[in-house]
């Protein structure tokens, strides 16, 4: 394993340690209130971006052979699943859970602002860290001014249905996977998403989250900002929506079984 994919695995390590320290101070502190809820999720989704950003320099400038790529994905939504501890760091969730009447409408936006303010403060953070130039990739990505392409590759209508698909795939298995116990849901979460990544991040990177997107996507050359908002933010709320929609009514509905209640599951407030 190269100097680079170290550094690059330390620098993930770090950003996965802090955001801990960050998690557990904000609890302390915010325990009992429910700004604890809007704080975990400003960390988590800055975690997952931070890490992203890290393990797409290394997939698209770094150069490590693809498997390596979804293994380190693999591992890190693991990871992300352990650490998150309630928090959602995707705003098609976000929507899920308000469907659900699991989050108020008020709370699942305010959720979302925070995700998205996440998104914009990891990707600050990652090029003040790459900026130290601690490794040859590191520095060779800030001579380059951290430039990026669009990873869509494939016409606007093909890369809308791919991201919608993988968001379907991803919210069907986070639904579907409830009644596993935490240390064989989290893997089980896992895999779809290493698979969707494996199936579709060829054609548009298969991010499925448009608060990751708007940090990791949105800066690179070679789309459009609508084009950009269609993919990312559309074609993920309309897989999320379709999910729900199957699960908790189409399927209840052909089985002639009482469709889902819909009430809330947790603190609306929150």
């Amino acid at each position: 394993m190269s100097a680079d994919v170290l550094v690059s695995l330390a620098v993930v390590a770090g950003f996965v340690v802090a955001s801990e320290g960050a998690r557990r101070c904000s609890g302390i502190v915010l325990a009992g209130t429910s700004l604890s809820a809007y704080a975990r999720e400003l960390v988590c989704t800055f975690q997952l971006c931070c890490c992203t950003h890290e393990l797409k320099l290394l997939s698209e400038v770094g150069g490590i052979a693809p498997r390596i790529a979804l293994t380190f994905t693999y591992v890190l939504s693991v990871v992300h699943a352990l650490t998150f501890r309630g928090a959602i760091a995707n705003p098609s969730g976000a929507l899920a859970h308000a469907c659900r009447a699991r989050l108020s409408r008020g709370a699942a936006l305010r959720r979302v602002a925070c995700q998205f303010a996440a998104a914009v403060a990891a990707r600050a953070a990652v090029r003040a860290v790459w900026s130290l130039g601690w490794s040859a990739l590191h520095a060779r990505h800030r001579l380059l001014g951290y430039h990026c392409s669009s990873p869509i590759r494939v016409p606007l209508l093909m890369a809308t249905l791919v991201e919608l698909a993988c968001a379907f795939a991803i919210q069907t298995a986070i639904t579907h996977t409830r009644a596993l116990e935490e240390k064989y849901r989290v893997h089980a979460v896992a895999v779809v998403i290493t698979s969707t990544v494996y199936a579709g991040g060829s054609w548009t990177g298969a991010v499925s989250n448009p608060a990751l997107a708007f940090s990791t996507q949105f800066p690179c050359s070679g789309s459009s900002f609508s084009h950009y908002c269609a993919v990312y933010c559309l074609g993920p709320l309309l897989g999320t929506s379709a999910s729900v929609l199957l699960s908790d009514r189409v399927v209840p509905w052909l089985l002639r079984t009482p469709a889902s209640p819909w009430q809330p599951e947790s603190r609306k407030g929150q």
